[in-house]
């Protein structure tokens, strides 16, 4: 499956994401956030990081939200805009402010990681049909969503079961389900991630998620859940990353064929925005027409350049402004991702031996950043 689709039209960009991003404040030491003095700022919100990343790497990407009319959402659309994503259809709400949080710089994967978050009656959580540009949103060959969304207001629901609802100029649809047990009180209420799911073209989901959102135990009982995906990716953490290809070619199984590549060992500088990172690598690729064994690759190594990082997100490139145009020209591709090219072009013995640490995206310094043992 590749995203083909009008490229050439004024207003089409190659991916539209659509959510809530929030200012994001780090602490500036290790510990408690009772105890934590300061904070640096920064930004964080699942469906901006994936337009980010796209644009950071030259593809023409657009963010649709709604912020606050403060400082903060100030900071957001110039922060985002920054990376060359097009921030024209992020519109203002003077009457609900732009969402905050704060975490910990602990593992989030660890009990002592706390995170408090001030989005409650946020200008994204008032999101509806009516006061989004939904035409600018159907203008990418992929439109990039994720179940955090959904989970931020009942309106915000309705605007992804339209923006999912079959139509016949409807974009390839990406949803990552990104569940969150804090957004999702009632056990009952995380299905509508599935249903929503079940709507998509590409999905992304990690096999924990789907175990503790669904009660779905294997990669297997996933693809046999979501029948409807054309591309389902299983994300299976350090053991790597399963797609179902429903298009496949060749293949007896009506469920579609299994793929499924190793993560390389990584040397973690942070445990943040690898999910993200992922899902931009394989978008990418697929943007690319490039085969699903490079495109879970290429998950993969961008997943890495996150892992390698100390926040979510890179530093955004030089001398990026905010975009001003609907559709301004593609930015060059990094250099670091010819290098990720011939990465995933590797045998799969040396793909199997890949170690990848901090500086390794860093142009004149890549292979030597990438050990092998």
């Amino acid at each position: 499956m590749t995203a083909d689709g009008p490229r050439n039209a004024p207003d089409v960009v190659d991916v539209v994401a659509l959510g809530e991003s929030m200012v994001t404040f780090l602490p500036s030491r290790p510990g408690r956030l009772a105890d934590v003095p300061s904070f640096d700022r920064a930004i964080g919100g699942a469906e901006s990081n994936v337009a980010c990343a796209l644009a950071a790497a030259g593809h023409p990407s657009r963010w649709v939200s709604r912020v606050g009319a403060d400082g903060f959402g100030d900071h957001l659309v110039e922060t985002i805009g920054a990376y060359g994503v097009d921030v024209t259809a992020v519109r203002r709400d003077p009457a609900r402010p732009t969402g905050v949080y704060f975490r910990t710089a602990g593992d989030r994967a660890t009990d002592a990681h706390e995170v408090a978050y001030y989005r409650a009656g946020s200008a994204a959580s008032a999101m509806t049909t009516d006061n989004v540009d939904l035409t600018a949103a159907r203008a990418g060959r992929v439109l990039h969503l994720s179940g955090i969304t959904a989970a931020l207001s009942g309106d915000c629901l309705g605007l992804l079961e339209e923006l999912t609802g079959p139509r016949p100029d409807r974009p390839l649809v990406s949803f990552d389900v990104n569940f969150r047990a804090g957004l999702w009180p009632d056990a009952e209420s995380p299905h509508v991630l599935l249903e929503l799911a079940r709507r998509a073209d590409i999905v992304f989901v990690g096999a924990d998620e789907a175990r503790d959102a669904w009660g779905l135990h294997g990669a297997r009982a996933i693809a046999d859940a979501l029948p409807g995906a054309d591309l389902l990716v299983v994300k299976q953490g350090p053991g790597g990353a399963v797609v179902f290809d429903r298009d496949a070619e060749g293949t007896e199984d009506a469920d579609g064929t299994a793929t499924r590549v190793p993560a390389p060992r990584v040397d973690v500088v942070a445990a943040v925005g690898a999910g993200d990172a992922f899902a931009a690598g394989f978008l990418s690729a697929t943007l690319r027409g490039l085969p699903v064994k490079d495109r879970l690759r290429h998950g993969h190594l961008w997943a890495a350049a996150a892992l390698t990082v100390p926040g979510d997100l890179a530093a955004p490139p030089p001398a990026r402004r905010p975009t001003t145009a609907p559709h301004g020209a593609a930015a060059p591709r990094p250099a670091w991702l010819a290098h990720a090219d011939r990465l995933a072009a590797l045998d799969d013995d040396a793909w199997g031996r890949l170690r990848l640490g901090p500086g390794w995206t860093q142009a004149a310094a890549a292979t030597e950043e990438v050990r092998t043992p």
